[in-house]
């Protein structure tokens, strides 16, 4: 059988209040965009929830497109029957038996919109349980934890059936809480600090630091993959490619001890906070998690945040390496992720990393650096600019000739 409609569930953002007509009417804006190349498909909007009439669109393709759609709850594949109690109970019945694995209990749960129809709730609950039974041998009704809940909506023109209900991507639509520049690494962490940023309506742009030749450019392209995978959550995704090099080998040049991370990760946050600026985007996104490596103590992160004055927005502090990788996996970065390309945060690192950087030491070393101020201007001029929309890059041009 195929779902002949689909009825989609809005999600938190209906505990926005006032602002619900607001965030429906965006998340409506992106359901229309992942659903265009479905032209027949019609849309009936209702309090918290819309109904997509399919008009004989693939389901499978329509399926795979929502689930990039921030702000939808939960979505159903459902069939129509007509106000007519034998069809009500045939399409059930057909429901049940086209289930990919025959279960052991169900249940039937009627909602009746149409208060004129023959049968109350509570009756067609038994009306329809009970053809389901006869039919199927060894089926059992479980009304507390069945397998499989058969949920009916008769409503006022036709009757929606469906058993499934698939999880969306879920938080607020897309554009509703703001813009943000995400660091974006070649590693596991940071791609799902940008999805979950996202998620909370964030609109997202990212910079990525790259130290050619010493790093590859391979190492380059991972780092626009995984932009193209979250760019598949969005319409498109600037990516700002930081030449950094020159600012990273200067420092190294004359300090190579246990700060050299601290005072490396804060000239990357001063040229992120410049890009950011100029981009007109209100807070910096990192994939930082507590204490997962040296410049993630509780100190270090003192140390090299205090550089910024934008608000620092860190989705993955809190989480664990494998709840991480799971949400990684999720979003499909983890298998990009783990390409054995490395990233500039690599390169020169001390034997011992400071866990507990002195802010003052900090400060002094940086003020002994003469050339620090002119190299961070430098990389900020030649920051090239790529906008990716999910699976092409669209340009790439020089940030400074905008």
């Amino acid at each position: 059988m195929k779902p002949d409609c689909l009825i989609l569930r809005f999600g938190e953002m209906m505990l926005k209040g006032k602002n619900r007509r607001r965030f429906e009417q965006s998340v409506m804006i992106q359901i229309r965009k992942v659903l265009s190349s479905f032209p027949d498909v019609r849309y009936i909007p209702e309090f918290g929830r819309v109904y997509v009439e399919l008009g004989g669109a693939a389901y499978e393709q329509a399926s795979a497109s929502l689930q990039r759609v921030f702000g939808l709850a939960s979505f159903s594949p459902a069939y129509h029957a007509p106000l007519e109690l034998a069809s009500i109970q045939e399409t059930a019945l057909r429901m049940m038996q086209a289930l990919p694995k025959q279960p052991a209990t169900f249940k039937v749960t009627v909602r009746r919109v149409n208060k004129s129809f023959p049968h109350d709730s509570q009756q067609m609950n038994y009306l329809v349980g009970g053809y389901v039974l006869q039919a199927i041998p060894g089926l059992q009704v479980d009304v507390r934890k069945p397998e499989v809940e058969l949920r009916v909506e008769i409503r006022e023109d036709k009757v929606l059936l469906y058993v499934e209900v698939i999880e969306g991507a879920g938080g607020f639509p897309s554009g509703t809480s703001g813009k943000a520049l995400l660091m974006l690494s070649g590693g596991i962490d940071s791609p799902v600090a940008g999805w979950l940023a996202m998620r909370k309506g964030l609109t997202m742009e990212a910079i990525h630091f790259h130290s050619y030749p010493y790093t590859s450019e391979r190492a380059k392209d991972k780092v626009i993959q995984l932009a193209n995978q979250l760019a598949g959550y969005t319409d498109s995704l600037k990516l700002h490619m930081v030449s950094f090099t020159e600012v990273q080998t200067s420092i190294h040049r004359v300090y190579q001890d246990n700060l050299l991370v601290t005072l490396i990760r804060r000239a990357m946050y001063r040229i992120a906070e410049r890009i950011a600026a100029r981009e007109g985007l209100g807070a910096i996104v990192t994939g930082e998690s507590l204490g997962q490596v040296a410049s993630q103590t509780l100190p270090s992160l003192n140390a090299i945040g205090r550089v910024v004055t934008l608000p620092l927005l860190q989705p993955l502090m809190m989480m664990d390496k494998q709840e991480i990788i799971g949400l990684a996996e999720s979003i499909g970065t983890f298998s990009i992720s783990i390409l054995p390309y490395e990233d500039c945060c690599s390169l020169f690192l001390p034997p011992s990393p400071s866990t507990n950087p002195n802010i003052t030491l900090v400060e002094k070393l940086e003020a002994s650096m003469g050339f620090l101020n002119e190299l961070i201007d430098k990389a900020v001029l030649e920051t090239e600019t790529i906008e990716i929309v999910h699976g092409q890059l669209k340009q790439e041009t020089n940030a400074h000739l905008f």
